[in-house]
């Protein structure tokens, strides 16, 4: 069957990818085939029309055909209403207990995202809770996607002005599909994700889809994706939908040179994940592509390495894949590793594919902050409503970056800390002569009686490591927060003091559920700018906001091409 819109036509190619998983051993993928073309002749190989459709620029269309965004989720755990004790764990001697020596870094941009205080075209409808906000920076655009609606914000320098003008949105994510058809015009799920790729110039949507198909209680799901066609984010792209026999919740998106990798997750009542790429060099170019998945059973979140700065991995280096240990549905809080599988994909023969893992990299124990995620810990001002703190996770993202001979991997996730609160615990992991990672540093930032959680972690081009968070806990309101060290500073500890991006003015009322995941992205201009976002809530407000600010090391030299 095809479908042609207008003058364009697109391709939905669909595949279903499926592996198999054996504790401790090679894992090979089934290779993901186009098994079903719709759009364009199809002659030996399947091709996307050129340049897709563009973005809608007119507020008047970006409305999505469905008036209100769905809500779909698997079942979940029930979260406890109440504000649970947490346990008290013994921690190793990596606790940062202090605020660093230095002056807390200032940030030199700060503007409202989406959410309320947005200034370009409202939402038909209050945007959804958790907001899970994703974020990505380009030489000239700063493009935010909150859960089912997106915008694109100038960013100043040699195009605009200003940095944090509404150029387009809100919009509904899904209509950056338009023309595909199927699911991924169809429907507006929500947990899409973006990144720019340095290294092509261009802006990457991914969007799961949680429904399948209508009439088919056994069909398929869908993941979409949207690579442009060039470096503007506003369009046009071209649009894929790859099927999925699996619930692809919670995507977790990682460019490097072979593919784009993402992580995605059965649902939160199984123990089941799914490690997948996409041929990146054939989406770049436009043409028909595949997905290679391999399902991993018994592990947490899954997240690829994400590239950034201008250091390219040796030629043929496969991804790298990372979870913490402990399971929450096995009510397994504690552990001392962070796990790793390499990921390499062929695609001229999908059976040489193969995911090897996963190998413990020994690290301080931990204890999940809240004992997880979809539970209440996190406390707040005038009221007994307390806060998830996802702290099962390695959290959004896992950054790669290569400085001359130094392979460097930065990642964090929440846990308990000495005070019975949140701290962030965050590790450098160098890759060795064979590429394996080992531990270069590790540090637990908690260095009062609050909460930080819920966090995102980058390195610059000359090695300073930053991370923002969320920051709260009674009397303080939730709000959002950064902190950063120099390459030289002790290892383990940040020397900057900690810096206020959004103060919480208000109690969040209306559902334990907070963010899922914040977002720090690198500056490609200069290869020092760290930008983020997260969520705060205003004075009387109803619903959160989002802020955007951006900081960096003033001592970073910098390396960008832009």
């Amino acid at each position: 069957m095809r479908r042609t819109t207008g003058a364009h036509a697109a391709v939905r190619l669909l595949t279903v990818c499926v592996g198999a998983f054996v504790s401790g051993v090679v894992v090979t993928a089934t290779a993901c085939t186009p098994a079903n073309v719709i759009g364009g002749s199809v002659t030996g190989s399947t091709r996307v029309s050129p340049g897709g459709l563009p973005i809608f620029r007119d507020p008047a269309s970006m409305r999505s055909p469905e008036q209100q965004p769905e809500s779909v989720q698997q079942p979940v755990q029930k979260p406890a209403e109440v504000p649970r004790a947490l346990r008290v764990v013994k921690q190793a001697p990596v606790e940062q207990t202090q605020e660093g020596p230095r002056p807390p870094l200032e940030a030199h941009a700060s503007f409202d995202g989406l959410g309320i205080g947005f200034t370009g075209a409202p939402s038909p409808q209050p945007l959804r809770n958790p907001s899970d906000n994703a974020l990505a920076v380009g030489p000239h655009h700063v493009f935010q996607i909150v859960n089912s609606r997106y915008a694109v914000f100038s960013k100043k320098g040699a195009r605009y002005d200003t940095t944090g003008s509404v150029l387009l949105g809100s919009a509904a994510t899904n209509t950056i599909f338009q023309g595909l058809g199927g699911q991924c015009e169809a429907r507006n799920n929500g947990d899409a994700v973006v990144k720019y790729d340095q290294l092509a110039d261009r802006w990457l949507v991914v969007m799961p889809i949680f429904r399948r198909p209508a009439n088919d209680s056994t069909g398929p799901f869908s993941i979409c994706y949207a690579v442009s066609v060039g470096p503007d984010p506003l369009g046009p792209y071209y649009k894929y939908e790859f099927l999925r026999p699996l619930f692809p919740d919670y995507p977790r998106l990682a460019v490097w040179p072979d593919g784009y990798y993402v992580g995605t997750s059965t649902g939160d009542d199984v123990i089941e994940k799914h490690a997948c790429v996409v041929d990146r060099a054939r989406m770049l170019r436009g043409l028909s592509a595949t997905e290679q998945c391999v399902i991993v059973k018994d592990v947490n979140f899954l997240n690829p390495a994400d590239l950034d700065g201008w250091g390219l991995p040796p030629a043929g280096a496969p991804n790298l894949i990372f979870a913490t240990g402990g399971t929450q549905l096995k009510k397994i809080f504690n552990d001392d590793g962070i796990y790793y599988w390499s990921f390499h994909v062929d695609w001229d023969d999908p059976s040489k594919t193969k995911l090897t893992g996963p190998t413990k990299i020994a690290v301080a124990p931990y204890h999940y902050l809240c004992d997880g995620q979809l539970t209440s810990c996190v406390s707040q001002p005038d009221t007994t409503r307390s806060l998830d703190a996802q702290g099962d996770k390695l959290m959004n993202r896992v950054v790669y970056r290569r400085m001359g001979n130094v392979e460097s991997i930065v990642a964090l996730h929440s846990v308990n800390s000495s005070r019975q609160r949140g701290g962030v615990r965050w590790y450098e992991f160098r890759l060795d002569r064979a590429r394996k990672p080992q531990l270069y540093q590790q540090g637990t930032y908690a260095p009062d009686g609050f909460y930080r959680w819920m966090g995102s972690i980058g390195i610059d081009a000359d090695g300073n490591i930053a991370m923002g968070y969320s920051f709260g806990g009674n009397p303080k309101y939730p709000g959002q927060r950064f902190a950063a060290r120099l390459a030289s500073d002790p290892p383990g500890t940040l020397g900057y003091r900690e810096s206020i991006l959004a103060e919480g003015e208000a109690t969040q009322r209306n559902t334990l559920r907070w963010e899922d995941y914040t977002a720090l992205a690198m500056d490609p201009s200069d290869d020092c700018t760290f930008w983020y976002v997260g969520d705060y809530i205003k004075k009387g407000a109803a619903s959160y906001s989002t802020r955007i600010g951006a900081f960096r090391v003033p001592t970073c030299v910098g390396k960008g091409q832009r």
